[in-house]
């Protein structure tokens, strides 16, 4: 199961700009970003606690400064909601509430709906009676609506246009790894044509990389179309240390084929006796050698007789 809300959470504190005027611009307007802006993740955190309510959502508390200087400051209060919960309007009445018990000041509420249901919408929350009227109503955002929007989504200037593919993209394919495998190589590769600076790009692709998990076999062959892509556009795509680390990601994927294919060499030649080598054999990190075993296995006439190659 993929893990969207990690990649979420961080893409809500790097990018917290960039979400604000793709998602709310009104909002995004009103706000004096000279004067930067202040996470109270851990304010919210004892909100939650307070309350009651059990967490598998992303949220994120932000305190801005306002350019019109009739409110020094206010509160903005984002839910990432990606699957249906019937108590989700209530909960964000629930923290409104309690927000602006605790700080008096205004909370802005904003929703991101993730969800593959297209039919649910939860946008408010409210109760009537005697002719008392409590509640609460806020914007939300649906990432589906933006399912046919990938062109503008793929020129956009604003990083977060990114996120959204990649979210939508990790949605679209959650039957299906391969085409998974296919599309994560797309975003990575338009990244590198974008312009932006290796900072931006790093965390995109960091981004990308965590929401759209891949199943081992297919992760390495992924990166082996990274590194086909490199060489034939002569452009590296990571830092040096990413590569290193890519590197070694794909030598050990390598490694781990070669020694499954010892074992049912071993198998097939001598039976299973044979795979109490196996220990010994997975004990080994030298490509070249495991390699070199696995040539042997053909003429060896026995598995002791093999044992002789990493044991002398």
């Amino acid at each position: 199961m993929s893990d969207y809300d990690s990649p979420w959470k961080e893409a809500l504190d790097v990018f917290f700009e960039a979400f604000l005027n793709l998602f709310f611009p009104a909002a995004h307007a009103d706000i004096d970003w000279s004067r930067g802006c202040e996470s109270l993740d851990k304010e919210l955190r004892q909100v939650v606690r307070d309350a009651e309510i059990g967490r598998r959502f992303v949220d994120k508390l932000v305190k801005v400064w306002l350019r019109n200087g009739d409110e020094q400051w206010i509160l903005i209060h984002v839910e990432v909601q990606t699957s249906e919960d019937p108590k989700f309007a209530w909960r964000m009445y629930v923290y409104n509430y309690r927000l602006f018990d605790l700080y008096n000041r205004e909370v802005a509420s904003f929703a991101v709906l993730g969800d593959d249901n297209p039919r649910w919408r939860p946008d408010r929350f409210g109760y009537n009676r005697w002719g008392v009227k409590a509640g609460i109503e806020f914007p939300i955002v649906k990432l589906l609506d933006y399912a046919d929007r990938r062109r503008e989504l793929n020129v956009s200037e604003n990083p977060f246009a990114t996120v959204i593919l990649a979210h939508l993209d990790t949605l679209e394919t959650r039957n299906d790894q391969h085409d998974r495998k296919e599309r994560k190589f797309l975003l990575f590769t338009q990244l590198q044509k974008r312009g932006w600076g290796e900072k931006r790009i790093r965390q995109l692709l960091r981004l990308i990389d965590w929401m759209m998990d891949l199943p081992k076999p297919l992760e390495i062959a992924f990166l082996h179309q990274i590194e086909q892509y490199k060489k034939e556009k002569h452009m590296p795509y990571v830092t040096s240390l990413e590569r290193f680390e890519r590197s070694e990601a794909i030598n050990e994927g390598i490694t781990q084929g070669i020694t499954q294919g010892i074992a049912v060499a071993l198998n097939v030649k001598f039976g299973k006796s044979a795979l109490l080598l196996m220990p010994e054999i997975q004990a080994i990190t030298d490509r070249d050698k495991l390699e070199s075993i696995l040539e042997a296995i053909e003429s060896a006439a026995s598995p002791e007789a093999l044992r002789r190659l990493w044991s002398e």
